[in-house]
């Protein structure tokens, strides 16, 4: 933390950020010359045109599905902010005030959020499970947020506890992004994913701000239980509260998705196999895989 030292962090940060932009230019591929997929195809066969975005947002808005996949990428990027912004706090809760213990705990974090993201996202990618899986997410995220904001009087802080939560939380809530920016795109096709993407960020990290202040504030307030029972005697502070409602809320909202998965639909004659549920499926898919097997088969030929 001292001015040396702070100079060869940014410089150093300086550098792995020049080194990531010359290898983008470097490796940065033109579009493929044939579609990647049916759904690619069939929009192009289409001549379909990007309107402009506020045009794009109105249209997103007004599609069956798209705002239950768009409040829970804002819940998890809501919940990972906040508790990356009050780290220091979060752990210092917990007994751990050494700061590069803090800044390990921190980079663990972040490191659980991406592999949670490979390998959940990984699994939803060829199951098309977006609602199952998304739910186990947030109802994992909401129990494994307590432990950063509780603290059991009769125990006193629990450091290895509050690790391995926060560690779960990574893996719980950062998988929640991916996942439903992939389903916000498959609802709304043929939309442009870009600015599918485009709104659940700004929406995300708007959100995210705003919470900040009052997470700030709610976390000058404890809510004792059980104060009675010397035993069972503990406490929770307002900011997770606040978090735990948040998941909550996005969970009881999300469980009515109910939308067809129109990409996957049309994507679902590439293998012979179609991953969508039944009760999503309508009676043209059949055709449609069949027309898009047979215009993939002239494109290559």
């Amino acid at each position: 933390t001292t001015a040396p030292g702070l100079a060869s962090y940014f410089g150093l940060i300086t550098a792995f950020c020049l080194a990531v932009t010359i290898g983008t230019f470097v490796q940065f591929q033109n579009k493929p010359e044939a579609p990647p997929s049916s759904s690619e195809l069939e929009k192009l066969i289409r001549g379909e045109e990007e309107p402009p975005f506020v045009e794009s947002v109105k249209r997103f808005f007004a599609t069956p599905g798209f705002s239950r996949p768009l409040a829970a990428f804002i819940c998890s990027i809501s919940i990972t902010n906040i508790v990356g912004a009050f780290i220091d706090e979060v752990m210092e809760r917990g007994g751990i005030t050494d700061q590069l213990s803090i800044d390990l705990a921190g980079a663990g974090f972040e490191i659980a959020i991406l592999v949670g993201g490979i390998i959940i996202g990984g699994y939803v990618d060829r199951t098309k499970e977006y609602k199952t899986v998304t739910l186990a997410c947030l109802l994992s995220t909401m129990f494994v947020l307590i432990p950063l904001g509780l603290t059991e009087h009769a125990i006193g802080k629990e450091p290895a506890l509050l690790i391995f939560a926060l560690l779960g939380l990574g893996m719980a809530a950062g998988p929640v992004q991916p996942i439903n920016a992939e389903l916000a795109v498959d609802v709304t096709y043929p939309s442009d994913e870009t600015a599918v993407e485009s709104v659940q960020q700004i929406g995300g990290n708007l959100i995210s701000a705003l919470l900040v202040p009052i997470a700030a504030l709610a976390a000058e307030d404890d809510f004792e239980f059980f104060k009675n029972t010397p035993i069972l005697d503990s406490d929770i502070r307002g900011d997770v509260v606040l978090l735990v409602a948040i998941a909550a809320i996005t969970y009881v909202f999300f469980s009515g998705f109910d939308a067809p998965l129109k990409r996957t639909l049309a994507d679902c004659g590439d293998d012979d196999t179609c991953q969508v549920e039944t009760e999503k499926a309508n009676d043209d898919a059949p055709k449609l895989a069949t027309l898009f097997k047979s215009v993939t088969y002239w494109w290559e030929e």
